[in-house]
This record gives structure tokens, sequence and C-alpha cells, in this order.
């Protein structure tokens, strides 16, 4: 195969594996925010456990929160996904918190685990790339 051919072969998987990578690193800042999230419920409930006519600050939007007393500290909503929601017991609701943590750490390690994949493949193909072009270039050839 010809330099010039190898060389743009090259630059197109390199450029392949870099929106791959970015993909993927947005994914992974989504899945921390999830993360996040779940952490603060966790604590929330916690906090919240077997507490009666416990004041709290509910969010309504713009930074802005109104006063409330929590009436029932036995139950709560827990959100399905989609829309769809499920009462359930504190405790039933923390466990179900904990599994979605859990299982959302797992994705991030295997994204961390394609995003190493991807940075050797990146690594190991720059070299080759930057070595055509500098064959190119002694022979006269414009790269650009």
């Amino acid at each position: 195969m010809e330099d010039r051919e190898r060389l743009n072969k090259i630059v197109n998987e390199l450029n392949m594996y870099q929106n791959q990578a970015d993909i993927i690193n947005q994914q992974m800042e989504t899945v921390k925010a999830t993360i996040a999230d779940l952490a603060i419920a966790e604590e929330t409930l916690e906090t919240i456990k077997e507490k009666k006519d416990t004041e709290t600050l509910v969010p309504i939007g713009a930074g802005s929160f109104i006063i409330t007393e929590i009436k029932n500290t036995d139950e709560v909503i827990v959100g399905l996904g989609a829309g769809a929601a499920v009462k359930k017991k504190i405790g039933d609701a923390e466990e179900s918190i904990k599994e979605q943590k859990k299982d959302l750490e797992a994705v991030l390690g295997k994204m961390m685990e394609e995003i190493k994949k991807i940075t050797d493949i990146i690594v190991t193909r720059t070299p080759e790339a930057e070595a055509l072009i500098q064959k190119l270039e002694e022979a006269g050839e414009s790269v650009s």
C-alpha cells in the first residue's frame, strides 16, 4: 500500500477512535451524575429514616425551596425509569438505590476499560502516522 494511502487510513482510524473516546467520555459524565444523584438519595433516606414530622426543604425550581414537614418516613416513591414509579418501604428503597449505584459503578468501570483500550490504540498508532508524515515530507510531498 502506498505511504499516502496508509497515512490516510491511519488518520481515519485515529479520528474514529478519538470520536469513540469522546462519546464514551460524555456517557461516563452522565453515569457519574446519576451515581451522584443516587448517593444523595441514599444519604437523604438514611437521614429521614424513622424520623416523624421532620422538616425539610423541597426544591421548587430556580434555586428556590419551600419548607415542609415529612409526615410518612416509612415509604417513598422510587422512580423506575420511563416515567414509571412505585411506592416502596424505605429499607427496600435503600436496597434498590444501592443496587442501582453498584450496577452503574460496574458500567462506569467497563467504560473506563474501553477508554483505556482506545487510548492504547491511539498511542500505538500515532507514531506510525507521524513516521509516515515525516517520510512523505522528506520525499517532498505535501501532507496537509
